[in-house]
């Protein structure tokens, strides 16, 4: 029997912020463009297609507190030379859950006021390349101490390299984190894939790294965390979709 989902579990991250709790709808949509190659004695029309395209579309609520909210970082997002790293936990953020992720530019923003409502926001990115699909390797728990998630199976190896993302709106921890993204072909033995910048004591960062095109995957990944200090924990988010 198929696992569906109710709407309330969704999150939403955008670079180092969790705005799950600012917005009720989210849309991502990836389209490719199709240039039709008919000629002449063919029954039916043909197509070729080319260039991957997509966007993601929130609304919500209106929020203006200085630094933490929705008015402030979409008002400075639009136009921005740095592209927002957007990611969308339709299952919620959880090891195995599935992800929707986008490096994109902040290209529309809205705010509405209807007199019988609450002050309503929309937001709308456009990716650089495309919408891509992946899977969440992180718990969605604090982490304080030295260790690794739980593999995640793909059921099969790929070999077209991917993408890895990390974002951490949470962090007390008085030392420094580093997080990779591993992976194997036995669930037993693990290599480094994608080693993200250390994350500094108690600094909120985000970051996405490309895996080249050509690279092997291995079928199993999971989320490796070497923590630092003494004191305080963080809580990132780490997905990884594969090409």
């Amino acid at each position: 029997m198929p696992t569906f989902r109710h709407g309330k579990g969704v999150n939403i991250f955008i670079d180092e912020f969790d705005f799950s709790t600012y917005f009720n709808s989210v849309s991502a949509s990836t389209t490719v463009d199709t240039a039709e190659s008919s000629a002449f004695g063919t029954s039916a029309k043909t197509y070729v297609v080319g260039h991957l395209d997509g966007t993601i579309s929130l609304s919500g609520m209106f929020e203006g507190t200085a630094s933490t909210g929705t008015d402030e970082f979409f008002d400075n997002a639009l136009a921005n030379a740095t592209k927002a790293l957007v990611l969308i936990a339709p299952e919620g953020h959880g090891n195995g859950y599935r992800a929707i992720m986008a490096e994109a530019d902040n290209t529309s923003y809205e705010v509405s006021s209807p007199i019988g409502d609450i002050v309503q926001a929309s937001a709308e990115f456009q990716s650089s390349e495309s919408v891509e699909h992946g899977v969440i390797l992180s718990a969605g728990t604090a982490v304080s101490a030295t260790g690794n998630g739980t593999g995640v199976d793909h059921g099969a190896a790929t070999t077209n390299g991917g993408a890895g993302f990390l974002s951490v709106p949470v962090n007390t921890r008085n030392g420094n984190i580093t997080v990779k993204i591993q992976h194997s072909a036995d669930n037993v033995t693990f290599a480094d894939l994608v080693t993200f910048t250390a994350v500094t004591s108690t600094t909120a960062t985000s970051e996405r790294i490309e895996v080249a095109a050509g690279t092997t995957v291995n079928r199993y990944l999971r989320v490796n965390y070497t923590v630092a200090g003494s004191s305080g924990s963080a809580t990132p988010v780490v997905a990884f979709t594969r090409r």
